[in-house]
């Protein structure tokens, strides 16, 4: 019953959204009426409210949907939904303040020479203001009036012109700072958590082991690697963009032919240029700039857009009124610039202010924000009085933003209930038994994405289709895809299908603006192209994850929070990198150099630490050949073994089903007991019978020499990963007991420095009263001196049981003496043989620095930013794990 109330669940919202029933409330409509009436059928036929749910009851699946928005949006780690009215109201700021005109004229004079220059400057305005508003029906608008009259009259195909203006509009969905960026990043956070749980679980049932390596765990995103991930696939969409335009005005010069104004490019016009584009671009760089650096969240980034878009339009809509134009846009960088002269130069923390120094930049950044703060008043002011611009863009803002967040209350509903009634297990089911692996339900997920895009705004698809189907694929271990190139890749999926007839909602927005001259059939016409040009960017960016990937891994790299050289998800680049390094470089012959230092001045600890390590180097570098040559095996015998692997974990994945719904068959029989439901507790016996017939059946379908063969290749693997653990240990252990060394004669002045004090301390011992309290500090005082002090833990020992004697109620002047005695004649062996192993030195350093970007990579505390790089290119590219599981 529960697959009838699933499809009238669908039905209900299908029926809803085509008689032109607001998104908002069609949503949350449809879960209402489809789980009340589950409800009442199941209290009249059965007897009972929760008989025909997939689980759970009625109250349960109501509130679902509510409380799971509500624990999304209050959640501290993920509020980045709070970034959506910010950016909301910097794009319609621009948009009012007529900034968005004033690039699209001055654009177009630019490029007016250029053969189709006019589209080209209508794609390049459209990347400006995706990078500012990205909200598809504004955008689309906005260029539709300002742009398209001025195509037409300079004999532009309509066409192409309707075509420009459309595909231009919708960059908004792809370039950051995008809308349904964010809201897809959101939805993600949670499907990754949910993927890596299923993953693990198959590692479990496939290897048997109890715990799955890090390394092959499914990682998160967040909003801000979603916008770097995003922003080089949307770069390569505007290129596209603008090549094809070019290409068809050279071909076709009629259809889109240059336009020569009147004016000349003297200074004046140049002048016109900076003022119209600098302020932008310098917004769009503080907003992208501050995130992809590290310096302001999402969040702040969009509050810094949206105080710069409230300066820009202070300045553009009072233009002419008068000699002060300028002054709050000039106030807010001159405080803008001492804000960052004071943050490099004084150290800003309030609660160590000590000295006047302190206290002069802490003024300074007060001064700062004064002015900043004056500057952001005076441009709300004239945004306020100057034709209640302020007025019309907050309720804008506020309807745009509730809207929203309405639709994703509804759509978390729509969700609720579409799990309520097995629809989640359903797709489950469907896309795990699809022929084809991961491609195959990829590809699968596209289509219906890019076909409910006619019917549904991208937030409905982020927030209903994303968390059912991107656990699915974010699992498969054997495309080992990454959270942030799903995200781009159905962010472009839902772009193109704006663009798509007859339901494509850009050409709704351009039709509501178009004149009468301009045909629909025109409109369709025009996109055509430049859908295909968004299949071709599509298809391009899956082919090369590395376009989405490269760019978050080398910020996350490079920045001061980047994951430390031991994180297991390196280690594999980590590999390539060393034996890449060791190949270049000659490490074998840093080895032997040290081997034949003369280590008899060193302690017999320190001597046999040394020359151990100095052996595990030499292991680890033959090691390394041994993991590279186990990974060939591997690899070589792959070809063979994959297929077998595929049909044999097929077969079992059908296995764990039939037992699974044996054993919800067991649980229900379980449950009948009265005599009444004898009938049915025999049929459902026979049912869980012919399941368990089936699963025995489906066993036999094993391939005999699969247990041969998969034992053959998990000696193999085994083999493998011994060898990178065996590598692992000793290039650990090659670089510890060296660094350890160096770090012993580095503190040789500190420890010489002690001497005085640590003689005097024996007269203040024997001198000492009884009943003083202070002697246990005074001597902790130089017990923690030699505790700094690398290598002088037996020196702080001995003053260590020197100063427990030294208690007041278990004082022992003999038994401190005694201690100090020995402490004394520790340091003074100490002093000696560190004196004597002075010269050691440069041998002990030359080792590890010939070591450091190869066996001493995993002991650092940070990659270089050679190897960040390297990594960031490494890891940017999807590998194939599916041979673990």
């Amino acid at each position: 019953m529960e697959l009838y109330f699933l499809a009238l669940l669908i039905i209900t919202m299908a029926i809803a959204l085509g008689s032109g029933y607001p998104v908002a409330f069609a949503l949350p409509g449809a879960a209402i009426i489809t789980i009340g009436a589950a409800a009442g059928a199941g209290y009249l036929f059965a007897g009972s409210t929760d008989a025909y749910f997939h689980s759970g009851g009625p109250q349960q699946w109501l509130s679902a949907g509510v409380t799971n928005l509500r624990g999304v949006y209050w959640e501290v780690e993920r509020d980045t939904l709070i970034a959506i009215p910010l950016f909301i109201f910097m794009g319609i700021m621009l948009q009012r303040s007529k900034i968005a005109e004033d690039l699209l004229v001055t654009m177009a004079r630019l490029f007016g020479p250029v053969p189709g220059g006019l589209g080209i400057s209508v794609v390049f305005v459209g990347a400006l203001l995706a990078a500012t508003t990205g909200i598809v029906g504004a955008t689309v608008v906005a260029m539709g009036l300002i742009s398209l009259p001025a195509m037409l009259r300079n004999n532009y195909s309509p066409s192409l012109a309707t075509g420009t203006i459309a595909a231009s509009g919708t960059l908004g969905q792809i370039i950051p700072p995008s809308i349904v960026l964010i809201i897809l990043a959101d939805q993600l956070a949670s499907a990754t958590d949910q993927a890596s749980t299923a993953r693990k679980a198959l590692h479990k049932v496939s290897t048997g082991e109890l715990s799955m390596p890090s390394e092959f765990d499914v990682a998160s995103t967040s909003a801000g690697e979603m916008f770097l991930g995003a922003f080089v696939p949307g770069i390569v969409l505007v290129l596209l963009y603008m090549a094809y335009i070019l290409i068809f005005a050279v071909i076709n010069p009629k259809a889109a032919p240059a336009v020569h104004t009147s004016g000349g490019f003297d200074r004046k016009f140049w002048g016109e240029v900076f003022l119209t584009l600098v302020p932008p671009l310098t917004l769009i760089f503080l907003v992208l700039g501050s995130i992809i650096t590290g310096v302001a969240t999402v969040n702040q980034a969009g509050a810094i857009g949206a105080a710069g878009a409230l300066i820009m339009a202070g300045y553009r809509l009072y233009e002419g009124k008068g000699r002060t134009t300028y002054w709050p846009a000039l106030m807010a960088l001159a405080s803008l610039a001492m804000m960052a002269y004071v943050l490099s130069n004084y150290d800003m923390n309030l609660k160590s202010a000590s000295t006047a120094e302190d206290w002069t930049g802490i003024y300074l950044g007060l001064l700062a924000m004064i002015v900043l703060m004056v500057a952001l008043v005076w441009s709300g002011w004239r945004v306020l009085k100057i034709e209640n611009t302020m007025q019309g863009v907050m309720l804008e803002t506020a309807k745009t933003t509730s809207l929203v967040f309405i639709i994703l209350l509804g759509a978390a509903m729509l969700t609720a209930a579409f799990r309520a009634f097995g629809g989640e297990e359903l797709v489950k089911e469907f896309l795990n038994s699809l022929p084809g692996g991961f491609w195959t339900q990829f590809i699968i997920v596209m289509l219906v994405i890019f076909v409910l895009g006619f019917f549904l705004d991208f937030i409905e698809i982020a927030v209903v289709v994303v968390p059912i189907v991107a656990p699915i694929l974010l699992m498969d271990p054997s495309a080992n895809i990454t959270a942030v190139w799903l995200g781009v890749m159905i962010g472009l999926n839902i772009q193109t299908s704006f663009l798509t007839p007859p339901f494509g909602f850009a050409l709704f927005y351009l039709r509501g603006v178009a004149p009468a001259s301009v045909k629909t059939v025109h409109m369709y016409k025009g996109v055509v192209a430049f859908i295909s040009l968004q299949l071709l960017a599509l298809g391009i960016v899956g082919a090369y994850p590395p376009l989405v990937n490269y760019l978050p891994n080398r910020v996350s790299f490079l920045s001061e929070t980047a994951p430390p050289p031991r994180n297991p998800k390196l280690q594999y680049c980590i590999e390539e990198y060393t034996g890449q390094q060791i190949a270049e470089s000659s490490p074998a012959e840093v080895i032997a150099r040290a081997k034949a230092l003369d280590l008899s001045a060193l302690p017999k600890n320190l001597q046999n630490d040394l020359t151990k390590s100095f052996e595990n180097a030499e292991s680890a570098l033959a090691g390394l050949d041994s993991v590279f040559a186990a990974e060939e095996a591997v690899d070589a015998a792959a070809n063979d073994y994959r297929p077998l692997q595929r049909e044999v974990r097929t077969i079992e994945k059908d296995i764990r089903k039939l037992e699974e719904e044996a054993e919800e068959l067991r649980t229900i029989i379980g449950r009948l007991r009265d005599e009444s439901q004898a009938e049915r507790r025999a049929r459902l016996e026979t049912r869980r019978d012919r399941l368990l017939a089936e699963a025995e059946e489906q066993k036999t379908h094993i391939p005999e020499n699969w247990e041969e063969a998969h034992k053959v290749f998990a000696e193999l693997t085994t083999a493998e990963q011994k060898a990178r653990t065996t590598y692992r240990r000793n290039a650990d252990q090659a670089w510890e007991a060296p660094s350890e060394v160096l770090a012993i004669l580095d503190d040789n002045a500190a420890f010489d420095a002690l001497e005085t004090e640590l003689r005097d301390m024996r007269g203040y011992i024997e001198s000492v009263a009884e009943t003083d309290a202070a002697a246990e500090d005074t001597v902790k005082v130089l017990e923690d001196k030699f505790g700094v002090i690398e290598g002088a833990s037996d020196v702080k020992s001995d003053l260590s049981k020197a100063r427990r004697a030294l208690r007041v109620n278990k004082f022992d002047r003999e038994q401190a003496l005694e201690s100090f005695d020995d402490a004394l004649a520790e340091y003074e062996a100490q002093k000696a043989w560190r004196a004597e192993a002075a010269n050691l030195r440069p041998g002990v350093e030359a080792y590890l620095d010939g070591i450091r970007s190869t066996l001493g990579i995993r002991s650092q505390d940070q990659l270089t930013r050679e190897q960040a790089l390297y990594m960031a290119s490494c890891s940017a590219v999807h590998r194939d794990i599916s041979l673990n599981f």
